[in-house]
């Protein structure tokens, strides 16, 4: 563990770095329990670092992206931040113009978490959301844990328990580019979803209510293609995609979710999750007005992510699935990311 950055009202932020007998690196902080770094070889052994993010503290401070962080409680978009619970009405902080997106502007992605175990190849972070915070319902003790095994993958274990009834849906906001950050767009990279539906979206991006199956649509990714592929078919979606894949969710196992491949480098990411949707991201959002890492600025589609989760907006839609967690319960949300590389 090592010193990080002090915030301006005083708050020291560490980092710790992951290793394992492969050359892999992961770098983690604790303010909002953050993957800053994760450095993967090519089919030639090179390393790069494949996330995106920033050189310093202050830059993810006063970032707009969640580049790396534990999103939450509730992440993704709620409409009009307005969902009832038990019959009365729950108002959330309004951080999206009219609407609520990724837990609010004081969200788990701007905490200091604490650092409660760590090793060479594990790191437990934990905090606590007060009953009330940005609108939400119950006193929360929350954890994530990272841990990077000498099989090449990046675990990340996301717990929370409430005293109250709530909404909860963590999620990991890591930005991929499998040819190394700052390298360019990831139109070319390919991906597979282990998804026959999607929810659509209507204004700012709000799900209709629907799930419709994938087939003949631009956003049919059971076989691999290359990201940018279907994009002028998007209509007004033209900057990409930033929706919701459904999974199977019959139970809470981990199970297959995404395959992401690299031509040129050989890089290949495979992704399993115990949840029932992932939002995918291809950064359409993203500008050379952004500075990166190596302050390099940022393009279009320079990376994407992969936010498995419950379903946007998942309070107002009873035929979605729940993210309703009670007293008693443990919200268990677990990612895994392996790594290999294809020949050429």
């Amino acid at each position: 563990m090592e010193h990080y950055g002090t915030l301006p009202d005083g708050r020291a932020v560490q980092r710790v770095t992951l290793t394992n007998h492969h050359g892999l690196r992961a770098c983690v902080i604790s303010y909002g329990a953050r993957l800053t770094e994760l450095h993967v070889p090519d089919r030639r052994g090179t390393l790069a670092d494949i996330v995106l993010g920033h050189d310093t503290l202050a830059d993810y401070v006063a970032g707009t992206t969640y580049f790396g962080a534990t999103c939450g409680r509730h992440a993704n978009r709620i409409a009009q931040g307005r969902y009832t619970l038990n019959d009365l009405p729950v108002q959330l902080d309004l951080n999206e113009g009219a609407n609520h997106l990724h837990g609010g502007r004081d969200g788990f992605d701007r905490k200091v978490w604490d650092i409660t175990a760590q090793d060479t190849s594990r790191v437990t972070f934990a905090t606590h959301s007060a009953d009330g915070e940005m609108g939400y319902p119950g006193a929360c003790d929350l954890t994530t844990t990272y841990t990077l095994t000498d099989a090449n993958r990046l675990t990340i274990t996301m717990q929370a328990t409430t005293t109250r009834p709530t909404a909860m849906n963590m999620v990991n906001h890591a930005y991929f580019n499998l040819a190394g950050q700052g390298s360019g767009d990831v139109l070319s990279q390919t991906l597979q979803l282990t998804a026959r539906s999607y929810t659509p979206v209507g204004a700012a991006l709000l799900p209709t209510g629907d799930i419709r199956a994938v087939s003949g649509t631009p956003y049919d990714f059971r076989s691999a293609k290359p990201i940018g592929q279907d994009f002028a078919a998007l209509g007004d979606d033209a900057r990409g995609y930033d929706h919701n894949w459904c999974l199977s969710y019959a139970d809470t196992a981990l199970r297959p979710c995404a395959t992401a491949i690299d031509p040129a480098s050989g890089r290949r990411m495979a992704l399993t999750t115990t949840e029932p949707g992932v939002q995918v991201y291809t950064g359409g959002y993203l500008d050379a007005a952004m500075t990166g890492k190596l302050g390099k600025p940022l393009c279009r589609y320079a990376g994407f992510t992969l936010e498995t989760q419950k379903f946007p907006d998942s309070p107002n839609w009873p035929q979605f699935p729940s993210s309703r967690l009670n007293p008693g319960q443990t919200y268990h949300h677990v990612m895994e990311f392996t790594f290999d590389t294809v020949p050429a």
